[in-house]
């Protein structure tokens, strides 16, 4: 009997699929999605199931998995021991320094259709998320109800909830356009037309604080293109573009009016004022984003929970939020999603690199994630740690802790991104007035000639409000707070092996434009790697 209502669930989804009649507001939009809600409902219930059953044996769903990414005959059985023992781990970028692509995903109801009999991450991670998304937040699946702000250079990327398009307010085109800012204007413009959003959904959290950026710049032009239905015509667009786009806006001279009078009130919790049913705000935050989290919980976005659903490490999805209720976030490790082998990465973790399996890690220990995957990856060591904050059945709980690719490291010191994070902060606290919008590093020995003939030592690049400038006595506070936080740090200082931190200040939207630059739609890069990003952002310096 469920089997035969799923049928008939599945075929009229299909049928409400393909019938499109004009006007996006129209019949077959409500139906289709009330559809899909129900087709989403089996598959979920199966995908939980199906993640309960494997996290009861994590050891043999991961020997399952490696099996099925070898493609050896369950004859053969050749399982992790020997995988180990005959393959090197290798570090990441062996594969030509490549992020593996991901996968081609289908959308609509066939992607629906085949994650009620498949457990592959790629269909497994959304749906368990959009499932988790309706228990804790009621209203969130509504129609149309999610603005979602993204740009990958004119190609899509897939929304965290690409199994279901019929949430988004805006289409897809909107972020495929070929100008980041274009891209987070017309997808702002399409959300601002819906006052009853419930998702503020983001790839990156640094994509929608550009995003509410572009709102406090230019709210007065999103106003006007409200009122007149029509994009403005200093947008960059490809004309098809904007002619496709046009026909889906209609004039809304009230709309335009409620925003005029929300943004002339300020900007604490201008999120809710404009969009007062909103009941999350669904990002992924990186350690290396925090900076970008908390000015949004303090000011546009106050009040508002932030849930991050998935956990992915070098192009691979590995882990999914099961909790966002909780303040600090956590995912479970898949097993049937990649292979997992941990290196011991806490204090006393000494010899030469031994692996351990998922199903042998041990709660409060910090590990290196080695990957293998059906995107390519062979015991890839991915430079991500984590650390084990509890287990659901079997399967490990992990919290990011930090990339080891953006530790500072000179002389062997190695500084990591969170910590250097936290003294860059107590030094701003020391410079009265002053608040830290953003800001990045470069070792010394990146400028090659051009660093001249001093000890190795740290460029740091900031972007600040509230000053101007900074005396010679201030900037040195942040070399100060390194020396007391890093005593090994504070060694090599004494010795002159190292010399003090030279610190700059940078233009206002010198760091929104250093991301465009970097062209990559991954997390922002704190520890800069490349001449070219570094000479960019040397070229914005002001002071």
């Amino acid at each position: 009997m469920l089997l035969a209502g799923l049928a008939v669930a599945l075929a009229l989804l299909l049928w409400a699929w393909h019938c499109r009649p004009g006007g996006t507001g129209s019949w077959w939009l409500i139906l289709r999605h009330w559809l899909a809600l129900r087709v989403l409902g089996w598959a979920a219930g199966w995908q939980r199931w199906h993640l309960e059953q494997e996290s009861q044996d994590v050891r043999q769903s991961q020997e399952r998995l490696l099996l099925r990414l070898l493609g050896a005959a369950r004859t053969a059985e050749p399982g992790s021991a020997v995988f180990r023992a005959r393959c090197p781990l290798a570090e990441r970028g062996s594969n030509g320094g490549k992020t593996p692509a991901h996968l081609a995903l289908p959308t609509g109801p066939w992607a629906l259709l085949r994650s009620s009999c498949t457990a592959d991450s790629p269909l497994q991670g959304p749906v368990l998320y959009l499932d988790v998304l309706s228990r804790v937040f009621p209203e969130a699946l509504s129609p149309r109800g999610t603005a979602r702000f993204s740009w990958a250079r004119g190609c899509s990327l897939p929304a965290a909830a690409w199994a279901l398009p019929t949430l988004y307010c805006a289409p897809e085109e909107a972020g495929t356009v070929p100008s980041h800012a274009a891209a987070l204007y017309v997808q702002l413009l399409f959300a601002l037309r819906e006052r009853v959003l419930r998702v503020l959904e983001a790839g990156l959290v640094s994509e929608l604080y550009d995003a509410l950026a572009v709102l406090r710049a230019d709210w007065e032009g999103l106003a006007q293109d409200l009122a007149s239905g029509r994009l403005s015509p200093h947008l960059q667009l490809p004309e098809g573009t904007r002619r496709r786009l046009e026909q889906l806006l209609a004039p809304d001279a009230v709309r335009a009016a409620e925003l005029r009078a929300e943004c002339a009130r300020g900007w604490d919790g201008i999120a809710r004022r404009l969009w007062p049913r909103l009941q999350v705000v669904v990002v992924a935050e990186p350690s290396s984003e925090q900076l970008y989290g908390e000015a949004l919980r303090e000011l546009e976005c106050q009040g508002l929970p932030f849930y991050c659903p998935f956990y992915s490490a070098a192009g691979a999805l590995l882990g999914v939020n099961l909790w966002p209720e909780q303040p600090d976030s956590r995912y479970l490790l898949c097993p049937g999603w990649a292979f997992c082998e941990f290196l011991p990465a806490g204090p006393g973790a000494e010899g030469p690199p031994e692996t351990v399996l998922l199903a042998d890690v041990q709660e409060g220990q910090e590990y290196e994630l080695v990957l293998t995957n059906q995107a390519g990856l062979s015991r890839c060591r991915v430079r991500e740690v984590v650390k084990v904050a509890e287990f659901h059945n079997q399967c490990p709980v992990v919290r990011p802790v930090r990339r080891l690719s953006q530790t500072l490291s000179v002389r062997g010191e190695g500084v990591p991104e969170e910590r250097f994070y936290r003294s860059l902060c107590h030094a701003v606290a020391m410079w009265p007035g002053a608040r830290l919008v953003d800001y990045v590093c470069a070792e010394s020995s990146l400028l090659g000639a051009s660093s001249g003939v001093c000890a190795p030592h740290y460029q740091v690049f900031v972007e600040l409000r509230g000053l101007r400038d900074l005396s010679e006595a201030q900037r040195y506070k942040l070399d100060q707070c390194l020396q007391e936080d890093f005593p090994v740090y504070k060694t090599f200082r004494l010795k002159g092996s190292i010399g003090p931190v030279r610190l700059h200040l940078v233009a206002a939207g010198a760091f929104r434009e250093l991301r465009d630059a970097a062209g990559s739609p991954g997390p922002m890069a704190r520890v800069l790697r490349e001449k070219r990003l570094l000479h960019f952002i040397q070229s914005r310096v002001i002071s």
